[in-house]
């Protein structure tokens, strides 16, 4: 429980301010702001915690009192400002003073590059997936897929990854037709590999470790934090109830994962992080479905709940049968 102390009391004071912001319906928005988030992002709290427990104590320590405002004020406000003025061609300061007094305008900016963000956060995940899904490991979930003769030869080659996330990104351009929908998807894909290049010349274990373990886990909470961003702009159009919904809920994914590191629960649960994984591979799909379908956060949320849930079932069934 101790893990989640901070948490309860950022919600306490995320309430209270939205409460003066605009009643309690502001703080039944926030409330409902908070679950979606948590739903959204377990799978990430899960792939943190199998990243943050390679890196060493003081970056752990650094990821907490770093990481968490820039979670929450960073990715929940300032990020997608930042987004809306790259893509809709303004200055930072003219898109912020769009998002406090003309929220409308602001989402209809925002929701009209939208494609572009999905694209972006839907191809990171994915070279998150195929980095997972193709490292060689001990430990099999599905065997079927994870532990057959050509994933063993496919494994071995260094470009595999590339070559999918190539394949993958030509067969959707090709889809939707845009030259910014391209610029969008191997953006996301140079930005992985630059951080695998990097973390390798800078960790000796094998492992993201300092600085680019850091900026590593940033980057893919902020994927995570897109599909909450423009959903949030449903239930309320005030950026800053949606940054105190949102913000609350990264700071619980937060606390899940620092409990997840402490109590070595990817050790004793061992298909938990092949469940987020595969939940991650999920969201990415999802991501990109949305470029042409809209689809419910609910759908989303319970999907990757799913993986999560049988990851969990099997590895409790596996704990207990060799126990």
């Amino acid at each position: 429980m101790k893990y989640f102390y901070s948490s309860f009391i950022l919600t306490f004071l995320g309430l209270v301010a939205a409460y003066f912001l605009g009643g309690f319906i502001a703080v039944y928005i926030c409330i409902l702001l908070i679950i979606l988030e948590v739903s959204l992002s377990f799978d990430n709290a899960v792939v943190n915690a199998r990243v943050l427990r390679g890196m060493s104590a003081v970056w752990q320590r650094r990821f907490i009192i770093y990481g968490i405002p820039i979670a929450v004020f960073g990715m929940r406000f300032l990020f997608p400002i930042l987004i809306v003025s790259i893509a809709a061609d303004m200055q930072m300061i003219q898109t912020l003073n769009l998002a406090l007094n003309n929220p409308d305008e602001y989402h209809n900016a925002l929701s009209n590059n939208k494609n572009q963000i999905y694209i972006f956060g839907g191809a990171f995940l994915l070279m998150v997936f195929l980095s997972f899904f193709f490292e060689e490991r001990e430990i099999k979930w599905i065997g079927i897929l994870e532990d057959n003769y050509l994933i063993k030869i496919l494994t071995k080659s260094k470009n595999i990854i590339l070559s999918i996330a190539i394949l993958a990104g030509i067969v959707l351009i090709a889809l939707t037709q845009n030259p910014t929908d391209a610029i969008a998807y191997f953006s996301a894909v140079l930005l992985h590999l630059g951080l695998e290049m990097f973390d390798e010349m800078f960790s000796t274990s094998g492992v993201k470790s300092g600085i680019m373990g850091f900026l590593y886990l940033e980057v893919l909470d902020a994927s995570f934090s897109f599909d909450g961003v423009i959903g949030a702009f449903a239930m309320s159009q005030d950026i800053f109830i949606i940054m105190i919904g949102l913000g609350i809920g990264a700071m619980f994914v937060r606390s899940l994962t620092i409990y997840m590191v402490r109590q070595k629960i990817l050790e004793s649960f061992i298909y938990l992080e092949h469940g987020a994984h595969y939940a991650i591979l999920a969201l990415a799909i999802i991501m990109f479905i949305k470029v042409f379908h809209e689809v419910s956060e609910i759908i989303t949320g319970t999907t990757s709940l799913i993986f999560i849930a049988l990851a969990f079932i099997h590895s409790l069934y596996k704990r207990k049968s060799h126990g």
